[in-house]
């Protein structure tokens, strides 16, 4: 199978600009708003992404001592878990109030 031979410059100058004329005018607002929407689309991405770097965040590590007893242990956790439970018992006391003001029924 043969292939057909390569245009010239000239006929490919000639045959685009009998496709432009022959063509409406409409073609290139639809034409400029084809590559006009995705390239502000593409540019609000890439100035959206410019420059951005997660804030930094300090990470503290309590350090115990390696000849802790287990009762030292169990202390700590028994500590540490009822120190959860009053932030829990206070969040909820909070969320009661806020439900109080906009007379919901909690029970």
């Amino acid at each position: 199978m043969a292939l057909p031979r390569p245009a010239s410059p000239r006929a490919l100058i000639a045959d685009l600009r009998a496709f432009l004329a022959s063509r409406g005018q409409h073609r290139f607002i639809a034409a400029g708003l084809a590559v006009l929407i995705p390239g502000i689309i593409f540019t609000l991405f890439f100035l959206d992404g410019r420059n951005y770097r997660p804030p930094e965040r300090t990470i503290y590590v309590k350090m115990w001592s390696a000849e802790r007893t287990d009762a030292e242990i169990k202390a700590d956790q028994k500590k540490a878990q009822a120190e959860k439970e009053a932030r829990a018992k206070e969040k909820q006391r909070q969320y009661r109030k806020i439900a109080d003001m906009l007379g919901i029924d909690v029970e």
